[in-house]
């Protein structure tokens, strides 16, 4: 099992790269609509945060398995993000 070190980490690491994955196709695209790339960096934060909450999560029963979820959401979340930036 990862430690909580290392699942934050994972979370600021994957989380920060779409946040600047959609900095710099705005940077790339000056003249586009910048309402989607904020829309997509809003969903990064909201993600941020509520993986902080679950991190933080106390009653939970089989620890292993809820930082397995967590892993996992991030995955699918990030490849989620990473597809909407993609498709700009």
């Amino acid at each position: 099992m990862a430690s909580i070190r290392d699942i934050k980490k994972d979370i600021n690491h994957v989380l920060g790269e779409i946040i600047e994955m959609a900095m710099d196709w705005e940077k790339e695209n000056p003249s586009a609509d910048k309402a989607a790339t904020a829309a997509i960096i809003d969903e990064a934060i909201s993600a941020f945060d509520a993986f902080n909450v679950k991190i933080h999560q106390k009653d939970v029963a089989n620890k292993k398995a809820h930082f397995r979820a967590i892993q996992d959401e991030l995955t699918e979340k990030g490849n989620a993000l990473i597809a909407k930036i993609n498709a700009l």
